[in-house]
């Protein structure tokens, strides 16, 4: 799976980079059809608190899952945007 991340007005950290592709690459053996993803970070308004934001879209054959969360830190919106997609996953697998 191909995964993209782009940081938006800042530079992205070796150790940042390499757990979002650890977390997201594990994306893969929930759905094997994922054809890549799409990680977007950025800061909102530096000096507040829940500032960071994170988006994931992931490219599935037929359909793209998207999920974006805020908070305190890179790493927490992350897993939780993994886990809403999860669940996207689990439901779209259903439907078929």
């Amino acid at each position: 799976m191909n995964i993209t991340i782009n940081a938006v007005k800042f530079r992205l950290a070796e150790e940042l980079e390499a757990f979002i592709n650890e977390k997201v690459s594990k994306l893969e053996r929930l759905s094997p059809d994922a054809l890549g993803a799409e990680i977007t970070l950025k800061i909102d308004k530096p000096a507040a608190l829940n500032n960071k934001i994170a988006d994931i879209k992931l490219m599935v054959k037929g359909y793209d899952l998207f999920s974006s969360k805020q908070g305190d830190s890179f790493e927490e919106c992350v897993v939780e945007c993994i886990d809403a997609l999860k669940v996207q996953i689990e439901k779209h697998k259903e439907k078929k």
